[in-house]
């Protein structure tokens, strides 16, 4: 059923893109995943946290940051290079994460995504916009991202016991409805945004290609963090810290970029690169599970 769920989530999407105008639904169905349904998991999981959270923020953050730099240095395109390392965890990453690792392991998803999402609102807006961004500026948009503030409210609720309050049915209910809500509304928006984007087949080689250098990437990557960072259990959380490394360009560059340059060129950066990607991770589910 959790391999099923994001499938049938997704064709939802395309039908439901085939038969109506969805341009509202998907807005609803989007705001509630990023304001609503990550932010109640990500409290959830920071408020009974489990050791190695704060490692992994600053694993996902910097990978991102490396790979940035790595390719701005082989095409000397910013957006190009925001795309290869800005990586869609919300919509892709936890459903896929869910279904490959089910719901205990996936949750390393949870800091991983905090990191990614801390690069992407503090960095994403410098590599579409051709005006100069303040510190200031960049700090406060990231302060006020949904994110960071389950991360400030996790933190608050923290410093009082509510550890007895975990196994309570209800915080167990509210929980597990926002986690099937996440996976549900996030492939159900990515269906629904699929069906509408032209992509051709050279678009899908060049994001081949891509997938590949951006899996060696993580492998250097996560093979490092294997022996160098001290995270614990790590061994239990490598295969999802390298799913980081398997997933699409963010599907919020394209709005970014049209706002701030007035293009859409991004646009089949992250089509071809969600199909290249939603390969590779049936691909990855295969063999993990024969492992």
């Amino acid at each position: 059923m959790a391999l099923l769920f994001p499938i049938l989530a997704f064709i939802c999407g395309l039908f439901l893109a085939s038969v109506m105008q969805v341009n509202d639904l998907k807005s609803s169905m989007s705001m509630l995943l990023a304001r609503l349904f990550i932010p109640i998991v990500i409290i959830y999981n920071m408020v009974f946290y489990k050791s190695g959270s704060i490692e992994l923020i600053l694993f996902s953050f910097f990978s991102c940051f490396i790979l940035f730099f790595l390719y701005l240095q082989l095409s000397k395109d910013r957006l190009a290079a925001l795309c290869f390392s800005y990586t869609n965890m919300a919509w892709l990453g936890f459903p896929i994460a869910i279904a490959i690792f089910g719901a205990e392991h996936s949750m390393v998803m949870i800091p991983l995504y905090i990191g990614v999402s801390i690069f992407g609102n503090s960095w994403a807006v410098t590599s579409v916009s051709s005006a100069t961004q303040s510190k200031v500026s960049l700090f406060k948009k990231m302060l006020s991202s949904p994110p960071i503030i389950a991360l400030i409210l996790a933190g608050f609720i923290r410093c009082f016991d509510v550890q007895q309050f975990q196994n309570q049915i209800v915080v167990e209910w509210i929980y597990t409805l926002a986690k099937w809500c996440m996976s549900f509304t996030g492939m159900c928006v990515l269906g629904m945004w699929l069906r509408k984007t032209k992509v051709y087949l050279g678009d899908i080689l060049i994001s081949a290609k891509l997938a590949v250098l951006k899996m060696l990437c993580g492998l250097v990557l996560c093979t490092l963090a294997y022996f160098f960072l001290p995270i614990s259990h790590i061994e239990s959380y490598i295969g999802v810290m390298f799913l980081l490394f398997c997933l699409p360009p963010a599907a919020n560059i394209v709005a970014l970029e049209t706002h701030y340059q007035g293009t859409g060129i991004s646009a089949k950066y992250i089509a071809s690169g969600t199909i290249v990607s939603c390969v590779i991770c049936v691909m990855y589910g295969v063999v993990v599970h024969l492992l």
